[in-house]
C-alpha cells in the first residue's frame, strides 16, 4: 500500500521466472521480490538480498524475515547436507496483481484472459475480498508469481498448508487472515517432489480451488 502511495497508484512488477532471471542480468531489481527458488545448491535460494533489494524492501524495512513462514524448513537432502537451515522466501503473489510483465497482452493477463488484472490499487473491485499474498507449497514455489488458470480446474501452483492444514492470505485491503482448506488433495507433503503438479481436479475436489479463484480475480462474467 505504501509503494503504490509512492507510485502513482500502481502495484509492483510481478514477474515469472525466467523474466526475473533477464532483468537480473540486467542488473535491475524492480520485481516485487527477485529469488528465484529450487531443490538444489543454487544460492538464489538463501541470498536474502534478492528480495531486500528487490522494489519492496525498503517498504519492509530490508527485513528478510518478512518474506518466509518460520514454520517453513522444507530443504532437500543436498542442502541439509551442505548445512542449510531454511529458504529465502514462502510467500508468492496472486499472478493476477500487479504488472506481469511478458504475461500481459494489452490490459490482459494471458493466462486468465477473461479475468482482471489488478495493476493499480484503485482496480481492486472489493480489495478486502482479493488476496495479494499467500503462502505457497515449497516443492511449488519458485518464482512469486503465484498462477493457477481459471478455466483448467488443476493446480499448477499450491498453497502451503503449513498451519494444521491451513495458509496465510494477505489481502488487498491490508489485512491477513488464515484459511484452512478442506480437501486432502491440496494438503500434499512439504517436501521436495511432495506437490506432484499440476493436480487434476474432479469435481468432488475443487471446493478449494473455487474458493481461491473467487479471491484472485473477477470474471467479466461476473
Amino acid at each position: 500500500m505504501l509503494y503504490s502511495g509512492d507510485c502513482d497508484d500502481k502495484l509492483p512488477y510481478n514477474l515469472g521466472a525466467t523474466e526475473i532471471k533477464q532483468m537480473l542480468n540486467r542488473g535491475e531489481k524492480y520485481n516485487w521480490a527477485n529469488s528465484v527458488l529450487n531443490w538444489e545448491l543454487d544460492a538464489d535460494n538463501t541470498n536474502v538480498l534478492l528480495n531486500t533489494e528487490a522494489a519492496l524492501g525498503d517498504y519492509v524495512g530490508k527485513a528478510a524475515r518478512v518474506y518466509r513462514c518460520p514454520s517453513d524448513s522444507a530443504l532437500a537432502a543436498i542442502q541439509r547436507k551442505a548445512g542449510w537451515v531454511e529458504r529465502s522466501r514462502s510467500l508468492s503473489m496472486n499472478a493476477m496483481v500487479g504488472d506481469a510483465g511478458e504475461f500481459m497482452q494489452g490490459n490482459d493477463n494471458k493466462n486468465n484472459p477473461a479475468y482482471h488484472q489488478f495493476r493499480k490499487a484503485s482496480e481492486f473491485l472489493s480489495a478486502s475480498e482479493t488476496f495479494v499474498y499467500i503462502e505457497e507449497h515449497p516443492d511449488s514455489i519458485n518464482d512469486g508469481y503465484f498462477l493457477n488458470r481459471a478455466a483448467n480446474y488443476e493446480w499448477n501452483d499450491l498453497p502451503a498448508s503449513w498451519h494444521n492444514g491451513a495458509a496465510n492470505l494477505a489481502y488487498g485491503d491490508g489485512h491477513s487472515e488464515p484459511h484452512r482448506w478442506v480437501n486432502p488433495v491440496t494438503r500434499r507433503p512439504a517436501r521436495p517432489d511432495g506437490a506432484n503438479l499440476p493436480i487434476m481436479l474432479d469435481e468432488s475436489q475443487r471446493a478449494d480451488f473455487y474458493w481461491l479463484l473467487k479471491r484472485t480475480s473477477r470474471s467479466e462474467y461476473y
